[in-house]
């Protein structure tokens, strides 16, 4: 290979050559660079057709995609516009120092917005419009770290106050005026529209929201309109798996309303992004090679001379040479440092400059603080059809802040200036603080009906109005199905036995017939549609593709055939938990940047949900979705077979954690409908802040009939199942309480209990241990601060008081899950608890519930041991339970092997 690569690189002929490049010169002169490109991809093809070797290049030099003579032409007034970007970026420096300057280090982010100020400037300025009568708006994912810029742009424009920038950060002592650390829609639902700064999440929801509109689009839902996702990314933040894991698909499917804005400024927390590289080079290949249309911004105007000149291509050969940290060096160094090192590796280079200072050096600005590059490249960003566009943006970390951290490697942490660096920050920019308040570093607004705020509010009045901005709630009021809708899944099954999961497939299939939203649901899988038995809906509704079905699928004369199509309805998003989660993101918030109220359900095998996608799960909650996720083959013993890594003993504890997450794990049928109603209501009725998380099994057997006036103890987390009537006097008496698939056997303990030793138990079904724990310390909480009023008592509280006999739990997850409502046990009341701790195993069902311990012999054992304790049985029965069940009571505890 070197020595091909030493035959490629050897021009045998410079005479040929040259008359070659002046026939492709005369070309491009006559008829376009399009002429041209097409006719050199007619003689590559034409050489690897005579079996040419031709490896692809998916980089291009290293200076910006767009000649100086094809840039677009920036409107509006130039000088006003920075002088508008600099007070933003003082009014954002001041933010932060201010605040840091406070007790309590409250942090904050100076250098990443000093940075990116351009690239912000121009979109708020010329590109970026909100949702108005005339236009749906456009979406920003505004980089975390950047949110003080945006907060600074507001306060100029009147929506945030002097006092609330001075609340940055203190959202509790300010009382809900305070300003979020970053972008959160939870703690501002009515200005961010989606979290970001858990690095990573931003792009992959950014690319799943465009394929969502799309799907959108080809449904008719919503009307095809040219309105773009703008998500904004640094360049080390690439580097997490899901910044780039899918941006194939937004290749693949064209998704040219999707632009990427990644800011490099070649530098992430510690250090150089690539110190020994060029993350602009490598970014491009990756993007190029996944179907993205690629535009670097790499230097500024004030190259655009020395590059003219540079007819022997000697400059762009040492800016290709250079690698990102000696870049970094030349910036934060200047310009004398930049000469010796940079320009005066070689004598044309040393001698283009030679006329120039070090000042003039140092000014040589990069792409990314130039509007009118930047202008050139977003205005190409929004005119490019079938394939989304990637800006790569070369840019200064802590441009501005000079030897306080501009290029610098600790520049991510600063967040305090001392006074000289802010003296250098307001005479860099200008800004009209005089030296006797500069210590105060005071906020400089230049008053509402100044020609500066006049401007911003003009451009965003021509842009549809103010951004970001958040929308609470769809228009279109929607009404949702009565249970009564789900009597094919309240209804017992007789002999018949189908799973929870079959349950819950049907009870989408009813949502999907009904008038008001069955076009509104949306079913997402990650490539296990079959596993969950849902391979009816690829005919009855068809699985979205955006350019439909260009095959006839291999199963296409049976009944359940795969089918594509442009208006299907099931997003399926292949092997790709993460891909699954976002688009279910971008269907849950679609009634707040669509307007279009969806309900989205997300089912997966629920070990690799929560515990894979967990990050994206807090997420879905900050930014107030809406749906249904559902845990498939739930449970550490349900999934038999499988073994360790495909067993679930802990997402409920997960889902519980979320604070607006409603989390069921039902056993029976009914229980299904029960959830699956009140949700739908809640989140597309009412348009509750909530989603909710159901487990699910593929385990079958019967179910029974809804009984009367359940409903709302399912909702609440538990009811009571079988009432074993008033106990006789001294017959012993035991609360049996499950959930999942182990309720079964907990139904099935009861009844060894009575037969082998007349100990009778009331059954509890509980759906969700979670709700009833919120329920038993919202209690607690409110009782301790009303010590004087009437005290509360907990729900599981009240259904237990008065009944006799210890409790038992048993659920297929771990001991912590039921463990949850200890606290709210009637005083007195024994409470055991057993779970599904340790590593899973693969192995039956049966054998698997034995070894956890969770099986009906573990259970009746579990219970006579509690009423040995209270003196109810004799120590004997307990030990006749071991033997009659043969139990090993020296086998390994299951959570140590």
């Amino acid at each position: 290979m070197d020595q091909l690569d030493d035959i490629l690189h050897q021009d045998l002929d410079p005479t040929e050559t040259q008359e070659w490049v002046e026939s492709l010169n005369a070309v491009i002169n006559h008829d376009g660079t399009e002429r041209a490109h097409y006719l050199l991809e007619k003689m590559v093809d034409s050489t690897r057709r005579a079996g040419g070797y031709l490896p692809f290049n998916p980089t291009t030099e290293y200076v910006n995609t767009i000649s100086p003579g094809n840039e677009a032409k920036m409107p509006g007034d130039a000088a006003m516009e920075w002088r508008i970007r600099t007070l933003i970026r003082w009014n954002a420096m001041a933010m932060v120092v201010r605040a840091n300057r406070k007790p309590g280090e409250l942090g904050g982010h100076i250098a990443s917005f000093a940075s990116s100020a351009t690239l912000y400037d121009v979109g708020f300025n010329h590109f970026w419009r909100a949702p108005s009568a005339d236009h749906p708006g456009d979406l920003v994912f505004h980089q975390g770290h950047s949110s003080p810029g945006v907060y600074a742009r507001s306060f100029l424009e009147g929506r945030i106050s002097e006092e609330q920038l001075d609340l940055f950060r203190m959202e509790v002592a300010g009382h809900g005026r305070g300003l979020s650390s970053y972008p959160h829609p939870w703690l501002m639902p009515d200005y961010w529209q989606v979290p970001t700064v858990s690095m990573g999440l931003g792009p992959i929801q950014a690319i799943y929201q465009a394929q969502f509109w799309k799907y959108l689009e080809h449904r008719g839902l919503m009307p095809k309109t040219d309105r773009k996702i703008w998500c904004f990314m640094g360049d080390g933040e690439t580097d997490e798996p899901e910044s780039l894991g899918a941006i194939s698909l937004a290749g693949r499917e064209g998704l040219d309303n999707l632009v990427f804005v990644i800011n490099a400024n070649l530098q992430r927390l510690d250090g150089p992004v690539r110190g020994n590289g060029k993350i602009i080079q490598e970014l491009e290949g990756v993007f190029r090679g996944a179907g993205w249309n690629a535009i670097k911004v790499v230097w500024g105007s004030y190259w655009d001379p020395l590059l003219a000149r540079d007819t022997k291509g000697v400059l762009r050969k040492l800016m290709m040479e250079t690698v990102d940290g000696e870049y970094q060096a030349c910036k934060a160094f200047g310009g004398a440092y930049t000469r010796e090192h940079f320009f005066n590796k070689y004598p044309e280079t040393r001698e283009m400059v030679a006329n120039l200072s070090d000042d003039d050096i140092w000014r040589l600005n990069r792409g990314g603080h130039d509007p009118h590059k930047v202008y050139a490249a977003y205005d190409q960003a929004t005119k490019t059809k079938g394939m989304p566009t990637v800006i790569l943006a070369k840019t200064v970390k802590g441009y501005g802040m000079g030897a306080a951290g501009e290029s610098q490697n600790p520049t991510h942490q600063q967040k305090k200036l001392d006074a000289d660096a802010v003296r250098h920050f307001r005479d860099r920019f200008n800004i009209p603080v005089s030296d006797d308040k500069l210590a105060d570093v005071p906020y400089y607004h230049p008053g509402k009906n100044s020609p500066e705020v006049e401007y911003m509010l003009e451009r965003r009045r021509a842009l549809g109005g103010f951004l970001p901005q958040r929308r609470r709630h769809a228009d279109a009021k929607l009404k949702t199905p009565e249970l009564s809708a789900f009597e094919q899944i309240t209804k017992g099954t007789g002999e018949r036995e189908i799973s929870t999961t079959m349950a819950l497939v049907r009870g989408m299939n009813l949502l999907l017939r009904d008038k008001q939203i069955g076009e509104r649901i949306v079913p997402i899988v990650a490539d296990e549609a079959r596993t969950f038995g849902m391979e009816g809906m690829f005919r009855q509704i068809g699985i979205y593709a955006p350019f439909g079905q260009k095959y006839r699928p291999q199963d296409a004369d049976q009944l359940l055939y795969y089918r594509e199509d442009q208006k299907g309805q099931v997003l399926q998003e292949g092997i790709s938990e993460a891909g699954g989660m976002a688009a279910w993101m971008a269907a849950a918030t679609s009634y707040s940047i669509s307007n279009q109220a969806m309900l989205p359900f997300f089912i997966y095998y629920s070990m690799f949900g929560f515990q894979r996608i967990g990050d994206l799960a807090w997420a879905a909650g900050d930014m107030r979705a809406r749906g249904f996720l559902v845990g498939g083959t739930a449970g550490r013993t349900t999934l038999n077979g499988e073994g360790l890594q495909h067993e679930d003993g802990h997402s409920h504890l997960m889902a519980g954690a979320i604070p607006n997450v409603k989390s069921y794990d039902p056993t029976f049928s009914y229980e299904v409908a029960v959830i699956l109603q009140d949700g739908t209501r809640r989140m597309v009725q009412e348009q509750e802040d909530v989603y909710y998380y159901i487990t699910v099994m593929n385990e079958n057997y019967s179910h029974p009939d809804l009984p009367q006036g359940v409903e709302e103890g399912i909702i609440k987390g538990m009811y009571l199942f079988k009432d074993a009537g008033k106990p006789k006097k001294g017959e012993p008496r035991v609360q049996l309480m499950g959930s999942g698939t182990i309720l079964r056997e907990v139904i099935a303990a009861a009844e060894l209990l009575e037969k082998d030793f007349g100990v009778t138990a009331d059954i509890w079904s509980c759906p969700s241990f979670v709700e009833l724990r919120r329920d038993g310390f919202d209690a607690e909480r409110w009782n301790r601060l009303h010590p004087e009023a009437e005290q509360r008592v907990p729900y599981v509280t009240s259904l237990l008081q008065g009944r006799q006999g210890p409790a038992v739990a048993a659920t297929d997850y771990v001991r912590e899950y039921a463990d949850q409502i200890r606290a709210f046990m009637p005083d007195g009341m024994r409470f055991t608890v057993l779970g599904t701790d340790g590593f899973g195993r693969s192995d039956t069902r049966e054998h698997l519930r034995g070894f956890f311990e969770v099986d009906r012999y573990w259970i009746a054992q579990a219970a006579l041991s509690a009423l040995a304790k209270e003196g109810k049985v004799n120590p004997k029965d307990v030990a006749r339970a071991i033997k009659t069940y043969k139990l090993d009571p020296d086998k390994p505890n299951p959570e140590t092997v």
